[in-house]
């Protein structure tokens, strides 16, 4: 017999052997003597399952094997903080958000509707006043810019599928994803280089005093007309977005960061973890700005001004900034305080 032949009858015989020693275990019958184990709960098992469950709860520990390349995070086949974040994404966060950002511009749109938008209440007068300087602005519109495109392009990564396949289309929707992705990584930078900036050249105005309490206890005077708390260059509202924008965002680029550029500085629960601060300080920071937007555009008259062409008009700084357009008026720099307001003469 050649040898090719005899390796043809070795292996027939071994295949002949595996399917014949299933069946001779499944006829095999007790030995003399022996005790059967019945079906049911023993020492190895435990309550009565099903194979899967068993594998099931083996695998609930993880599942770690062995590699030869440098890599060892690869070794980690199964992890169970993997389904844990998994279910985050795909299910809680995806409430949350949805009930934060919703009930958030839903609450706006009632407090429009009863409070209207707010008014000076001494009219508009014929002087304005120096607010913010070019540098401070530009702080501010490269801050807000950037965090436009990052909002829409991140929160297109938690509902865009829902939303938008059914509208443009999978082909669409992909192309936007894939550019929206490229922008949210680039677009990061200026974001933070604008909170540098920012907490330069605004920290000193934004540190908490006694005036902000009289603020808060008034609620700012946004449910009373003609109720205006004293207020310095920023009140205790504009405290409050400041350091949400320049804390939270912050972190939130930190832990951008660490996503975008994985396992520099952490192992996968580091990244997990990261994915869920991200994720989580992002809907509360956008349910915030979403607030600022609206009292800086069509929630208070005046307001848009700031940090549009940078001047206000000097009965919109009294009624909101007493405090701050005092002092400017002492310094030479805003018309001091008349016993009325001022208004524009009529035409």
């Amino acid at each position: 017999m050649s040898m090719m032949n005899l390796g043809r009858v070795l292996r027939l015989a071994a295949l002949t052997l595996l399917l014949l020693v299933p069946a001779v275990g499944a006829h095999a019958q007790t030995p003399t003597g022996a005790t059967p184990v019945p079906p049911g709960p023993n020492a190895l098992t435990g309550p009565d399952i099903s194979n899967e469950q068993l594998l099931f709860q083996q695998l609930q520990g993880g599942f770690q094997g062995r590699v030869s390349i440098p890599d060892q995070k690869s070794a980690t086949l199964i992890q169970p903080e993997g389904r844990d974040w998994r279910e985050f994404r795909q299910g809680t966060l995806k409430t949350i958000a949805a009930v934060v950002l919703l009930g958030s511009i839903a609450g706006l749109v009632i407090f429009y509707m009863v409070r209207g938008k707010i008014r000076i209440d001494a009219g508009p007068s014929r002087f304005r006043v120096r607010r913010f300087n070019g540098l401070e602005r530009f702080a501010h519109w490269i801050t807000a810019v950037s965090f436009l495109v990052l909002a829409l392009t991140g929160l297109n990564l938690v509902f865009g599928r829902y939303i938008l396949i059914p509208l443009l289309g999978p082909e669409a929707f992909t192309t936007l994803t894939v550019y929206g992705k490229l922008a949210h990584n680039f677009v990061s930078f200026p974001f933070v280089l604008g909170i540098v900036l920012m907490l330069l050249v605004w920290v000193r105005h934004n540190i908490p005093d006694a005036t902000d309490l009289a603020w808060v206890k008034a609620a700012g005077g946004l449910f009373s007309k003609g109720k205006h708390p004293a207020a310095k260059k920023f009140n205790a509202g504009q405290k409050m977005i400041f350091w949400l924008v320049v804390a939270g965002g912050g972190v939130v680029a930190a832990s951008g960061y660490v996503l975008l550029f994985p396992f520099y500085v952490t192992d996968v629960a580091g990244m997990q973890l990261a994915h869920l601060v991200h994720a989580v300080l992002s809907v509360l920071l956008i349910a915030g700005i979403i607030g600022h937007i609206y009292i800086g555009s069509v929630g208070m008259e005046g307001a848009f001004d700031a940090m549009g062409s940078g001047e206000v008009d000097v009965n919109w700084a009294r009624e909101h900034h007493s405090l701050w357009l005092e002092e400017e008026a002492r310094k030479g720099r805003a018309p001091p305080a008349p016993g009325v307001g001022y208004r524009a003469p009529a035409e």
